[in-house]
């Protein structure tokens, strides 16, 4: 008998999370429980050319082999990088200071 795998996967949106519960079969990989998820339907804007995936926040890849009760994530592209952002309000605190 085939053993069935308990997953979730989420797509995290700026207001709210999806989370859609699937049952695979063993041996199921990340994509497989992504395509049977219909979260692909729901949410076209995702392209998994594009968006990273992981398990648990740990990157991994669509082939990844998935383990029963995994939490598949399907991350959106940032829209700004994090360090740069800080660099640019740092820049802007200086030049604040010197200003006043």
């Amino acid at each position: 008998m085939v053993e069935q795998l308990n997953i979730e996967v989420v797509y995290a949106l700026p207001n709210e999370q999806k989370l859609f519960k699937v049952v695979v079969p063993q041996g199921s990989t990340v994509i497989d429980a992504i395509n049977l998820s219909g979260v692909l339907n729901q949410h076209p804007e995702i392209d998994l050319d594009i968006n990273k995936l992981g398990i648990y926040g740990k990157l991994g890849k669509a082939d990844t082999l998935l383990r029963d009760r995994d939490r598949v994530e399907i991350y959106r592209p940032l829209v700004a990088d994090p360090k740069e952002i800080r660099r640019r309000r740092a820049a802007e605190g200086k030049i604040m200071k010197k200003g006043g």
